[in-house]
């Protein structure tokens, strides 16, 4: 069995993205981590092959920063990067820059892609999401946060990256996938106030004019992480791969959340998850199989 992974990456050291760590937790896994660099204004290339690993395999792009609409430059750039995945490959695992993959999930994830490794009604394979929220020692609890999404997919040329690059899509439909069990941890919601402010600032420019961003004051101003409604305390076990990382650059966060700001329709919402942990009108970017 052949696995791929693949990435894109861009100003990874200006907006602080946990890459080398990301791409650090598919080693275990992968054959191969095609990493697709876009044009940067720092040294991601220079971070990128500090991990020192035959098995990654950098590329170049150049984003269209014209392209403005629904984030789908991030799409396009993700495609591009499947594209360059080994002919061989089985099961391609994708990982987002700010994403990482734990050890204790390896031996999981491997069983699942052995177990459905025959069976082509399996297109790809759901993981399930920790959102880390305003320090590496809180995760988001929000609705407004997804709970599953696929990551690993099948090498088929009719499967692309849909949207803003959250999931795939095969022909424009749904891809069925089936439940692995094995985690994803998302940190794209831990860095210093400042720098995700400036980071939330440019992203929106995937989507928006120069013109709307710069209308938009709170843009402009330090991140505030007190925006949540529901945060829990994450009582688990980090990746070995953030261990550094986490030292360095871990602080004191005091979440302020403030009930009285939800609305009554949401609160009825987060009863009924609480009470049969089933979320009433969850997105879901997948068709899952009955195994």
């Amino acid at each position: 069995m052949f696995v791929s992974g693949f990435t894109i990456v861009r100003n990874a050291i200006k907006y602080d993205y946990p890459v080398k760590e990301s791409i650090g937790s598919l080693l275990p896994i992968c054959d191969e981590v095609i990493v697709l660099i876009g044009q940067s204004e720092d040294e991601t290339e220079a971070l990128i092959r500090s991990i020192d690993s035959p098995k990654i395999k950098i590329h170049h792009s150049i984003w269209d920063d014209s392209l403005r609409e629904g984030g789908q430059v991030l799409a396009i750039e993700t495609n591009k990067a499947f594209e360059l995945v080994n002919p061989k490959a089985d099961w391609c695992f994708y990982i987002q820059a700010d994403e990482v993959f734990p050890e204790q999930d390896v031996q999981r994830l491997k069983q699942a892609m052995e177990k459905h490794l025959k069976n082509n009604r399996v297109e790809g394979l759901l993981f399930d999401y920790v959102h880390f929220f305003g320090s590496y020692d809180y995760v988001a609890a929000s609705r407004d946060f997804y709970r599953h999404e696929i990551r690993v997919i099948r090498k088929d040329s009719s499967i692309s990256s849909y949207r803003d690059a959250q999931g795939f899509r095969k022909n424009g439909r749904k891809l069925k996938v089936a439940k692995t069990g094995a985690h994803i941890h998302h940190y794209g919601w831990v860095r210093h106030p400042e720098t995700m402010a400036g980071k939330i600032r440019d992203f929106h420019k995937l989507w928006h004019s120069d013109e709307w961003v710069e209308a938009q004051k709170q843009l402009n101003q330090e991140f505030d992480y007190n925006g949540i409604d529901t945060l829990n305390r994450f009582e688990g076990q980090h990746p070995l791969v953030m261990k550094f990382r986490i030292e360095e650059k871990n602080w004191d966060f005091i979440p302020k959340l403030d009930k009285k700001n939800i609305p009554f329709r949401k609160k009825i919402l987060y009863l009924v998850e609480s009470l049969t942990g089933y979320r009433l009108g969850e997105y879901k970017n997948y068709e899952l199989l009955n195994e």
